[in-house]
């Protein structure tokens, strides 16, 4: 089988631009700025009316949203169908079959050695893996170059895609030999790459998204004591601010008890003295009632005897 184009050694690349995924995707199939996206929209209005005129010869009710609807062939942000592709790669006479056809068997499970190009395709995404020069690469125009792929890691990338969700179609047919590259690609966002080079700036990238995810995590864990530290502060502050109270409580009780104490000793005070005044009151009387009692006798006396007199 054909082993693709070989450009002199070279990669062609196109990284992502806007919702045009699809023009890089069927660019870097053929290794090439073969296509612009006006090219693409050109093929997509083509088939509109071919699919329009063949529904419109025997027009159903369930037709009428189809007719008044506008392409359903590319969206306006630029997203294609698969039938597009199919159309572009066809100029090139290049076949693009599902991978799970049954005529395909035998590639699902050796796909490195019977296969020259897979379109991987997801919702509103299209990539391309391609073999160039005998060696397999990624050319996802997300990534800022082709990543190579080894051909056991090949088989098992592309089921990983297929567990995933994703519909992936082989390209079959004469991949165009030489592109001649343009000092700037046509489309405007292609690059041709050598491999070492494509490699470096893969390697480049994949330290960057690194170092990123490192200093993202640092940020989140320097967050995460920050708030821990913030925690225990504002509990230690709590713990004082109890204590504090818990002091000021006790002082005050042991201040009242004080009072209470004072008063009650006062009162014993009072007491004692009442009591003392009223024993010296006591003996103050007891002393002198002996006089009083004298006196009368002696008046008594003179009475009982009238030879006495005064």
């Amino acid at each position: 089988m054909e082993e693709g184009p070989s450009n002199g050694g070279l990669l062609y690349h196109e990284v992502q631009e806007g919702k045009l995924c699809a023009v890089h995707c069927v660019n870097t199939v053929l290794q090439g700025p073969y296509f612009s996206e006006l090219d693409l929209a050109a093929l997509a209005s083509d088939l509109d009316k071919q699919e329009r005129q063949v529904l419109g010869g025997e027009l159903q009710p369930e037709h009428g949203d189809f007719l008044s609807d506008g392409s359903h062939n590319v969206s306006l942000e630029g997203n294609f169908s698969i039938q597009v592709l199919q159309k572009a790669l066809e100029v090139w006479d290049l076949e693009v079959v599902p991978l799970d056809a049954p005529a395909l068997e035998e590639s699902k499970y050796n796909p490195e050695e019977l296969e020259n190009a897979f379109i991987c395709h997801q919702e509103d995404h299209w990539f391309c893996i391609r073999k160039v020069n005998g060696e397999w690469y990624n050319f996802n125009s997300l990534y800022p170059a082709p990543e190579h792929l080894s051909k056991f890691y090949l088989c098992a990338y592309l089921d990983s895609l297929k567990a995933s969700g994703w519909t992936i179609f082989t390209v079959k047919g004469n991949f165009p030999k030489e592109c001649n590259i343009p000092s700037e690609s046509a489309s405007g966002f292609g690059q041709w790459l050598m491999p070492d080079d494509a490699k470096k700036i893969t390697e480049s990238c994949n330290k960057q998204q690194v170092t990123r995810a490192t200093d993202i995590e640092k940020q989140e864990m320097d967050m995460l004591y920050a708030t821990r530290e913030d925690e225990d502060l504002n509990a230690a502050i709590l713990a004082s601010l109890l204590d504090a109270s818990n002091s000021t409580s006790g002082y005050g009780t042991h201040i009242s008890g004080t009072g209470e104490s004072s008063r009650t000793l006062e009162n014993e005070a009072h007491m004692s003295e009442a009591i003392e005044d009223s024993n010296k009151n006591e003996k103050d009387n007891t002393e002198e009632e002996p006089a009083s009692t004298s006196s009368p006798s002696v008046s008594v006396k003179n009475e009982d005897n009238p030879n006495i007199h005064g």
